[in-house]
Order: C-alpha cells, then structure tokens, then sequence
C-alpha cells in the first residue's frame, strides 16, 4: 500500500480510502466486516461513511452503515486505533426541526449520535456533507472548535462544496486562528471534470486533499461495455448510468479498448489517472466484497506516461483553471 498525508496536515493515510455506503443496502454486515479486515490486511487504514448512510428504498434506517462499523469496532483488536474514521453530517436525520443541516446545535447533536453509532469516542475527520448557506461560518466554526477542543473530532472536512464555498470557511477560521478545513470531497472522474474549473485551484491554494467519490462514475468507467456483452453488469447504483451510458458510449468503446491497448483493467485505469491528478489524497473506492477491494488495489501499480495521460485527455477532456477555461 501506498501512504500519503492528508492535504497540508502530517495525517497519515492510504491513497486508496476505502468507501462504505453499500454497507447495509448492498453489502450485509458479515461481508462488510469481512471487507473492512480485508482492508487493514491489505494496508488500507482510510475508511469513509456518514451518518445518513445505511438508508433503505423508503428512506428509513438512516445511520445503519455507521452502526454496522461501530460493531465492527466493538470486536477490538485494534481495529478502531488502525483507521482512520471519515464521517459527515448534514443530511436530515428525522423530521423534528435541527436534525439535519449546520446549525451550531444541529453538529452537535450529529456528532454525539455518530459517536453512539460508531462505538468510539472521537472522529478522525468530521465533513459537512453540503454547504449550508443560511448558517454563518462563525457559527459552523465555534461548534466545530469546541468539538476539537473536547476531543470529539480531530480534523474538519467538507464535500460537494464549490471553490467560493472554499474560499470563505478558509478565510473564516483563518481569522478565528483556527486550522478550518484538510479536505473536500467531490465528484471526479474521467467522466466529470468540472471541479477542475475552479475546487481544485481552491484546494491547491488553501492545502486540502481531495478525495474523489464515484471514481468509477457508478461503475461506467469500469468496463461497463466488456460486461454488458458478457452479460455480467450491475446497474448503477444512483440509478442514472443508463442514460449516461447511451450518451458516451462510443467514448467509453474507445476508452475500454484504449485500456486493452495499455494492458490494464479499465477500472484500474480510471483509479491511476485520478492518483495522478493534483491535490488528490485518495479516490474513495466502494467495493461490495473482498475480490472487488483486491480488484481496485492493482491501480496502484498502474503508471501512467505522459502519452497515455495525453491519449484520456483526448477522450475525456478536462478543464484548465477558471477563468481561463472561458475566457481570453
């Protein structure tokens, strides 16, 4: 395994984080518990969940997946001192007014529930899940000040935030002397290139890790083509990959055989080229078994020269820094 920091902190953490979302819908919790050890066995010491995870078709058992980690947890050695605990909040966790979103009261009270679900004592890295824009970032920072002076989180981290969003909660804790936040969580991949505009120059200014969800764009750059053929395709997750599928097929065509051409699994393809990127900490991979987690480790050993990276460009174009990208 392959260790880096997280962002500008000296935190220490594998450049794969291992994704755990289907934990409870897709993955009953014997399998999850087998693929977490798997994990620290394969030197995978970055996992990530959130409270609102672990959510049925009718939208109930909210905070399922984080009971089924705290459990795994609970079965000791070491387990918990060997991760690296990733959670967020903001979702709505009920109907009553405050259970969701970044009010001061509304973090606390996410905090102490997640802590309950996870049967430990502190978060690692604690993330708001979306921006809230009708709380003050004064306010977001002293519940997450006093939080970290009570030992209950380490680390703060956002995800899906925009690069103004960035900007602001940095200049806020910079003036509250207060480290603010060590990470973003986007969506990014060959596929969606967007925070290339301008999350990413935020990020590179400010210090943050980027870490990449749906890496694979819900299993699309994974060789979504080779399996539909041979008739073992798993419809996407978030529903949407169909229509997706239609609209880039010829580019995913291309792309699988560019991938045969390299001698590598397109999966492993679409991993290496985001390890390549700048400011990523570590693509969050969500793996339903053990063999999809050894499957995902292989990207690791994947090099790309700058031909190859130039040929993914080509499929898939990116974006330069705004407002360069559209303007003179």
């Amino acid at each position: 395994m392959e260790y880096t920091h997280l962002g500008r902190t000296g935190l220490t953490v594998s450049r794969l984080c291992l994704g755990t979302m289907n934990f409870g819908p897709h993955t009953e919790e014997a399998e999850a518990h087998r693929l977490m050890d798997t994990a620290h066995e394969r030197g995978i010491n970055f996992f990530d969940t959130a409270n609102s995870y672990g959510r049925d078709p009718e939208g109930n058992l909210k905070g399922r997946t984080e009971e089924i980690i705290g459990r795994w947890f609970a079965r000791g050695g070491g387990r918990r001192e060997r991760t690296v605990l990733a959670t967020k909040a903001y979702a709505p966790m009920g109907d009553w007014p405050n259970e969701g979103r970044l009010s001061a009261l509304a973090i606390r009270k996410a905090v102490e529930a997640s802590l309950r679900r996870l049967q430990t004592d502190h978060i690692d890295l604690y993330q708001m899940h979306h921006i809230d824009r009708d709380t003050p970032w004064e306010e977001i920072w002293q519940a997450m000040e006093v939080l970290v002076a009570q030992g209950k989180i380490i680390y703060v981290g956002s995800s899906n935030f925009a690069g103004w969003h960035i900007a602001q909660a940095q200049e806020s804790a910079r003036s509250r002397h207060f480290l603010g936040l060590v990470s973003e969580q986007s969506l990014y991949n060959l596929l969606d290139r967007t925070v290339e505009l301008e999350v990413v120059p935020a990020l590179q200014h400010y210090g943050l890790g980027l870490l990449p969800w749906s890496p694979l764009r819900s299993g699309l750059l994974g060789g979504v083509l080779r399996k539909e053929r041979e008739g073992t395709r798993v419809r996407g997750a978030l529903g949407y990959a169909d229509a997706v599928l239609e609209k880039h097929r010829e580019r995913l065509q291309a792309y699988e055989d560019f991938a045969a051409e390299l001698g590598t699994d397109p999966a492993d393809l679409a991993l290496a080229w985001l390890l390549s990127r700048p400011a990523v900490t570590a693509p969050i991979i969500g793996p339903r078994t053990p063999a999809h987690l050894d499957g995902a480790l292989a990207a690791l050993d994947v090099t790309l020269d700058q031909k190859a990276l130039d040929r993914l460009d080509e499929l898939f174009p990116g974006h330069r820094p705004a407002p360069e990208d559209y303007a003179w």
